[in-house]
């Protein structure tokens, strides 16, 4: 490989054991870094006029994406102190995650702490069709500024929490055959709302066409927030995230996105072993988790960490999840620990936590791997990264330090 020549005021840190996420892992590699951005990494980088950080035995990772949380939504510390899901309604696809995202939140801090650089914030579980989710860096004072992508997804549930929620509301859906109606019903109208628009703009062409002075005016059809999303994802531009644990209910996931061929990927994944051809012969990814949190409902007591590793030997693209609260954020990289415990090969971990959720929320442009021009966002250790007694060092969000290890967390008198 030809030396990459240094042009403008840039950092190496040099000297370490780079774990790319894009290729075999450097051994006393460098990794260059200018302006927020990666410049180079390998073994044979020309770090002329860089400032220099030796890590000798140190290892670096792409920073962790956990693309499954409530971060910043359902405030750590207190449950009844949340935005986590708009419950007035029972289709919400209209609102944004964007809108509720508090950076104050103890979890940014926590995150950071856990070597966690990015997070795909999402709508809760309490609706089908929730909210849109957002691709956010947990370093930041304003959520404008962290947010990277937004829409990132559009959050559906089915099973046991909708249910609950509309049984509770007084509301449908009370029954699992009514959370598929009520998707349906709402695809459907989606599907009716793109055709006015079509023909709108049909209409449009055709007095285009016309002379000048023989033009009528044409009115819009209203515009419909909701259904202006669901058209997106129809037209594929958007992924569903789809909430399911249970087997059934993923067969009833990818039933629906069949039906109306969006783009499918299976959140919990609880149960997706049981199903794993249907899942990998469809190329539908699956975020797995929370790991480590307690069978909380029926629908969780076959979940087992092994799942992970399974679905990986199956051929899955799997990203695994903390659903903070659930799983605190900082422990994305033990869920992942526990999953290797329980026969994720170790070789296959790294993906996991890095480039596949990248790729889900449709950012693995910008970070997941460590490669020139995607952002500094990455991890520094000075142990083995999947030993859980080896704490990160350091945390780098677009190439600025936002944490570095001190010492154990010890929270001040001060509430």
């Amino acid at each position: 490989m030809a030396p990459t020549s240094v042009t403008t005021m840039s950092t190496a840190f040099t000297n370490a054991r780079i774990h790319t996420a894009a290729g075999p892992v450097i051994e006393g590699g460098t990794l260059l870094i200018a302006d927020g951005k990666i410049v180079a990494v390998g073994s044979d980088v020309d770090t002329g006029g860089a400032e220099e950080v030796d890590c000798t035995g140190k290892t670096i990772l792409p920073g962790l994406v956990d693309c499954h949380s409530h971060a910043g939504v359902a405030s750590t510390g207190a449950w009844d102190d949340h935005d986590v899901n708009e419950t007035s309604e029972k289709i919400t696809p209209h609102v944004r995650v964007l809108d509720a995202i508090h950076p104050g939140d103890q979890a940014f801090e926590d995150a950071r702490r856990g070597g966690v650089t990015l997070l795909g914030v999402t709508h809760g579980s309490a609706n089908v069709i929730g909210g849109q989710v957002a691709a956010c860096k947990t370093a930041g004072l304003v959520a404008d500024d962290m947010v990277i992508k937004e829409p990132a997804g559009v959050k559906m549930a089915l099973g046991e929490n909708p249910k609950r929620v509309g049984g509770n509301m007084n509301r449908q859906p009370n029954s699992r055959m009514g959370a598929a109606y009520l998707a349906r019903e709402a695809f459907v109208a989606a599907q009716e709302y793109q055709r006015d628009w079509e023909h709108h703009e049909a209409l449009v062409a055709a007095e285009a066409a016309k002379p000048e002075d023989e033009r009528k005016p044409l009115r819009e059809p209203k515009r419909d927030l909701s259904k202006e999303i669901l058209v997106k994802v129809l037209k594929g531009e958007i992924p569903v995230r789809n909430h399911s644990h249970r087997l059934d209910d993923i067969r009833t996931a990818i039933r629906l996105s069949e039906e109306f061929g969006y783009r499918l990927v299976i959140d919990h994944a609880t149960e997706s072993h049981k199903i794993a051809d249907e899942i990998v012969s469809r190329g539908i990814p699956i975020v797995f988790g929370p790991v480590g949190a307690a069978r909380g409902k029926r629908e969780t007591r076959h979940r087992t960490p092994a799942t992970a590793g399974f679905m990986v030997a199956a051929g899955a693209i799997v990203a695994i999840m903390t659903d903070a609260p659930v799983d605190p954020v900082q422990h994305l990289r033990d869920m992942v620990i526990f999953s290797i415990r329980d026969g994720l090969p170790e070789d296959r971990a790294l993906e996991t936590i890095t480039i596949n959720p990248a790729t889900i929320l449709g950012v693995d442009d910008r970070v997941g791997s460590l490669e020139p021009g995607k952002d500094a966002d990455f991890i520094v250790f000075d142990a083995d990264p999947w030993d859980a007694r080896n704490p990160v060092q350091a945390t780098y969000i677009d190439g600025e330090k936002v944490f570095e290890w001190t010492g154990p967390w010890l929270p001040g008198a001060t509430p």
